[in-house]
Parts: C-alpha cells; structure tokens; sequence
C-alpha cells in the first residue's frame, strides 16, 4: 500500500504484533454484522509503537507502546495511521503477546463476569468452550475473586491434558460432554454451590448442558455458536426453574463513553497478565509465516493455540 499522509490529529504506529481472532475471519467472510469500508486490511486489535505524531498530537510519543480501544480495523498490516482517540497507551513491560490480544477475549471474558449477575466469592459459575481463550480467562478471574468454575469440554483426543491444563488454572471441575449423560447431572456437584451464572459459545446440546447446571432463577449469557446449532430450551426451563437467556457482544460496549471504562479494565487485565495471574496459550508467528497462521487459525491443521502475528 502507499504511505497514508499523517495529519495533524493522527498517529502513525508500526505495529509489533497482532492476533488471528474468529471475528477477524468473519469479517472476511461477510459473515459478520459489523463490517468494514472496502477495500479493507483485516485485523482488529494488536499493539504497536508510536512512529510519529501529528502537529495537534497531545498524549502521545514516538516510542510509546498503544493498543487500540476500542478495536479497530486494519491492524494487520507492518503501519498504521489512525487520528489519538483511537489509540490508548499502555505499559512498555506488557508482554507483548498479551498486549496484543488483551481487548477482544480477556475484557469479554471481564465484562461477562461483571455485567449480568452479582457474584460474591463462594459462588459458581459454569461454562461449555472452556478451553478457549475467553473460557480460560473466566477460569482465572472469577478464581481471582472467589469463585468457583465447572467447565464443559469436547469430547477429542487429548481430552485429559485438556482437563489438566484447566485444573492448573483454577478450574474446580472440569467434565467432557459424554460424562453429563447422566439422568441428574447436579449429582456431580459434590462440594460446589448451584451456579447462578452460564456461559456459552457452542450451541446445541453443550448449551442444553450448561442450562442443566443452572440453579433457580439462573442466569445463561451466549456470546458465540461455534457448534452453529441453536439453542433448544425446554418449557421447565423458563416455568419451573425460572431461567434467563441472555447475549454478549463485545461491540455494544464500544461507544465512546464506555471507552475509559473499558480502558480502565484492559489496564487492570494487563497488570494481572504482567503479575502472571493471567495465562493462556498463544503462538508467535512472523508475519511472513501468515499463511501458515491462517491455515492454523483456521482449523485445517487440528487444535492449535491462538495464532499472534509478530511483525
């Protein structure tokens, strides 16, 4: 691409590193409800360092490290030019891997937790697709606060390192599909409180499950459906248990006077991720490698861990 004149109100940044995320491939795909201006360059968050500044410039140095918030498009790509708003400044001691990833999975993950139910510690909350990026950090947080996770996995190979993995991060019980096919699953809550809070991001009968979890008056928020099945609720559900299904999406929260709220959490989620108390699994590919990242992003070549371009 030609290079993009900085104005006096922009910013220009060379980015160092950008993640693969699934709302990235369906904006691709035309599949996705926000889209961008064609022609388009993909990728929506990523982190990078100030390479110049306009004249009206007031909060920003060359050499200073920034993400954007809200996210915004075209961050796969070696410079980028975008007016301050869009760029918010954070620690050069952020690992740079987390700092690329922090504004998509871990703020769902943080708002999720935060915005539906008031949990205390001693709480429970339960979750299908809990190895993903988003389940894992739901592990860790609510952990942080106290409270208690049960956690549905996919039947596959590797289903136990899966589990052990989970456990290592706090999980309190970690069960595949096929060992809920029992006739009263909350047989197998042993010492853990019914959870008032469920996450679902699969569909179908993983969804079903998690609802089954739910105690009285419980609460179900989807925010994804990688199954691509719907979710079937029986009437006992809503008439006898009193449950409630709600939705998550992350793009509702970025209007602009939500922007130093959410900033204010992605600091948070960056300081527990350089304390260590925030983990997951990701791999830094060279930008030149893209290709190979997309085919693994992709699912052409098995579970892999999140693809993060380093530029």
């Amino acid at each position: 691409m030609e290079g993009v004149e900085v104005k006096e109100k922009d910013v220009c940044v060379k980015m160092l590193a950008a993640p693969i995320n699934p709302s990235d491939l369906n904006r691709i795909e035309g599949v996705y409800p926000v889209r961008p201006p064609l022609p388009a360059v993909g990728g929506y968050e990523g982190v990078g360092e100030v390479l110049s500044v306009g004249s009206a410039v007031k909060h920003l140095s060359p050499g200073d490290w920034v993400i954007p918030s809200p996210p915004s498009s075209g961050m796969w790509q070696t410079y980028t030019v975008k007016e301050e708003s869009v760029w918010h400044k954070i620690s050069k001691d952020s690992p740079v891997e987390y700092a690329a990833t922090i504004t998509v999975n871990p703020l769902t993950s943080l708002r999720m937790l935060q915005d539906f139910v008031t949990l205390n510690s001693g709480d429970c909350i339960v979750q299908n697709g809990a190895t993903s990026i988003v389940g894992q950090c739901i592990i860790q947080l609510a952990r942080l606060r106290g409270i208690h996770s049960i956690n549905i996995i996919r039947d596959r190979a590797g289903s136990d390192e899966a589990k052990e993995m989970l456990k290592r991060l706090g999980a309190d019980e970690v069960f595949t599909e096929s060992q809920l096919e029992v006739k009263n699953i909350k047989d197998l809550l042993t010492n853990l409180p019914e959870p008032a809070l469920g996450f679902n991001c699969v569909g179908g009968n993983s969804a079903s499950l998690v609802l089954k979890f739910l105690r009285h008056g419980g609460t179900m928020v989807t925010y994804g459906g990688m199954s691509k099945k719907p979710i079937t609720v029986s009437t006992s559900s809503f008439i006898f248990k009193d449950l409630s299904l709600r939705g998550f999406w992350l793009q509702k929260l970025m209007n602009p006077d939500k922007v130093n709220e959410s900033r204010n959490m992605i600091d948070h989620l960056l300081c527990l991720a350089r304390e260590g108390k925030l983990k997951y699994e990701m791999e830094l590919v060279s930008f030149d490698d893209f290709q190979s990242a997309l085919d693994k992003s992709l699912g052409k070549l098995g579970s892999q861990p999140k693809q993060v371009l380093k530029f």
